[in-house]
């Protein structure tokens, strides 16, 4: 894989999808449907779809590729994938909360090793370079090239002070339980996948999942925070977790800074 192509490529899509989503976000309405899993789609959703799939089946033909909101691309086998969630926290997105991103991953051997995640109506902007280490991007965002960057890296944490990051629309009483369990300095919440992005900026030590979770929600976060030097391990035993698993079905899981001593579910 050329991965200065990719990187590239991905970037480029997810600033287009993002002025398709942000079109749609900024206009005076639109209509909410439910998909057979009850979960909301926007006209958002499809047209940055359609913009991420077409330019990744140009760039890259002979990749499988699995998003979202195409069904047809959930029984697809392969080693080595593109994954897709054009836009994740469609219900931040219905609410004009603004936590919503575009996501791309490129995923091999079980591995997410690039990615990205664009917050549009936040104007941040992470992603992993060729090298593979997790940046934000900052200024203009133009489309032909790349603007200024910042490594990022994950917190050194003070186990008796974490900084944690929750969901703010899937926030229950187990979630609330197993966090109890550490010793807590502060808590923030977020939607979609930018919790992956403030654990790797150093923003928040802590994200526990303790819910369903797809692939295509967690692959580029996961990408982003593992170039950052985090980790996302399973909650049961505490191994990494992998990706191309039959049904693209995630178990619940912790993002989280290495320092942080993990407790048990």
């Amino acid at each position: 894989m050329d991965f200065h192509l990719l990187v590239s490529v991905m970037r480029r899509l997810a600033l287009e999808a993002g002025d398709r989503i942000m079109t749609v976000y900024d206009g005076p309405g639109f209509e909410v449907a439910a998909k057979s899993d009850a979960s909301p789609v926007t006209e958002a959703d499809l047209a940055a779809d359609a913009v991420i799939s077409e330019g990744l089946r140009a760039a890259f033909p002979d990749l499988p590729l699995i998003t979202e909101e195409q069904a047809d691309s959930h029984d697809l086998r392969a080693a080595t994938f593109l994954i897709v969630d054009p836009l994740d926290g469609t219900k931040e997105f219905v609410q004009r909360r603004g936590d919503f991103t575009v996501n791309i991953a490129y995923v091999e051997n079980g591995v997410p090793l690039r990615g990205i995640v664009y917050a549009p109506a936040k104007k941040r902007l992470f992603y992993t370079r060729a090298d593979g280490r997790a940046v934000e991007e900052t200024g203009e965002f133009r489309k032909d090239r790349a603007g200024p960057t910042r490594e990022i890296r994950v917190s050194q944490p003070d186990n008796s002070a974490l900084m944690v990051v929750a969901s703010k629309s899937h926030r229950d009483a187990a979630t609330d339980a197993y966090i109890a369990r550490y010793g807590v300095k502060d808590m923030t919440s977020a939607g979609s996948s930018l919790k992956f992005c403030l654990v790797a900026t150093g923003e928040a030590d802590l994200y526990p999942r303790l819910g369903r979770t797809m692939e295509w929600d967690t692959a580029a976060g996961d990408a982003v925070l593992r170039g950052a030097g985090g980790q996302v391990v399973r909650f049961d035993d505490h191994q990494p977790l992998t990706y191309g698993k039959a049904g693209w079905d995630n178990p619940f899981f912790i993002a989280h800074a290495p320092g942080v001593t993990l407790q048990k579910g």
